[in-house]
């Protein structure tokens, strides 16, 4: 008797393109949620879009109240709780970067009420995911969480955006490609479970942006709607596997344990890009991929070496040798890979 069953929680309202924050309050109405809204957002995102979303609300006669948080830490989360226990929320809004984002993801999650991403950079796809993430001392967790009820993303203000967050949302997209291969193996090696569907998406998505790097400029409204149009492929095909599987492999652990040894130096984004190349290479050697992963980046203005992220050669191969102790994910890592098979990785590649 066949017995499968699984629940895909997707977003039910998906708004992107010109001038849409004006119709913010109207996308939250139309998802049926009740109740007074708390926005919570970071000190440029405030000025940029927060405000007029809260006018919206008072404009309609409703209680919204806003909550400005400077770092993204776990205190953070706890106090936007306080505030939305004291406001008795109804649901909470995230506008801005990562930082409000995932703690106004986590901070719903806890409470058990509704969720809407309104993003004002294309950094990462954390805007669509179910995942938050907050650094801790020398470490960084990912945090399991409920996927926004409504995304509003105006491409107007995220084509405003640095230039820097929209490569690094570019270069998170262009590391599903290896992601999806680091999954594949996982199936292959440990029966880990595996969907045709999501990964066949975030593959896609990938490709898309390798394939169109060089049309993606700056202060462009419409580089800006290919680039959201992307995270938010990326966001669904992790609702649908479920897991991180689809957009996370080999290159965010290497990511991670950068974020350990050489914290701060480089965006999220930009070190899964260059670890993403070398992934490539581990997976299909000289003659594998990893050129046009590389050549997309650099497109794109997007790190290609460990130079331009900031850290020193030492430090990659060190991440790259350690960054299977980070989670029990299979990976092309495996159960490590050594100081000379890094180094090799890495030079050829010309990554250091």
């Amino acid at each position: 008797m066949f017995e499968k069953s699984t629940w895909i929680r997707l977003p039910r309202n998906v708004v992107v393109g010109h001038d849409v924050l004006g119709q913010a309050r109207e996308v939250v109405v139309d998802t049926h949620l009740t109740g007074p809204p708390l926005v919570v957002t970071s000190p440029t995102p405030k000025d940029v879009a927060a405000d007029r979303i809260v006018a919206q609300f008072a404009d309609a006669g409703e209680d919204a109240q806003l909550v400005v948080v400077e770092e993204a830490t776990f205190d953070a989360v706890e106090d936007v709780l306080e505030a939305a226990r004291e406001l008795d929320a109804g649901y909470l809004v995230g506008v801005g970067g990562g930082k409000p984002i995932d703690i106004a993801k986590m901070a719903s999650d806890h409470l058990n009420v509704g969720f809407v991403s309104v993003p004002t950079a294309a950094s990462h796809d954390g805007i669509v995911s179910g995942r938050g993430s907050v650094p801790e001392g020398d470490s960084r967790h990912s945090v399991a969480a409920a996927p926004p009820v409504a995304v509003v993303a105006d491409t107007g203000v995220i084509a405003d955006a640095p230039w820097e967050l929209t490569t690094a949302g570019c270069a998170d997209i262009i590391s599903n490609y290896t992601a999806v291969k680091d999954w594949r193996l996982a199936k292959r090696l440990q029966n880990v479970s595996y969907s045709e569907y999501a990964g066949a998406l975030s593959q896609m998505t990938a490709e898309m942006l390798v394939d169109n790097a060089g049309s993606i400029k700056p202060e462009l409204e419409e580089s800006a709607w290919v680039v959201v149009k992307a995270l938010v492929s990326s966001g669904v095909a992790m609702s649908i596997a479920g897991s991180s599987r689809p957009a996370s492999g080999s290159e965010h652990l290497i990511s991670h344990q950068l974020d350990r040894i050489a914290p701060g130096k480089a965006l999220h984004g930009h070190q899964v890009g260059v670890g993403s190349i070398l992934a490539e290479y581990l997976h299909s050697g000289e003659q594998g991929e990893w050129r046009a992963v590389r050549d997309a980046l650099a497109a794109l203005d997007a790190p290609t070496t460990a130079e331009e992220l900031g850290v020193t050669d030492e430090e990659l191969l060190e991440a790259m040798t350690s960054a299977h102790e980070i989670r029990d994910r299979y990976t092309i890592l495996g159960s490590g890979i050594s100081e000379d098979a890094a180094r090799e990785a890495a030079t050829t590649t010309g990554v250091v």
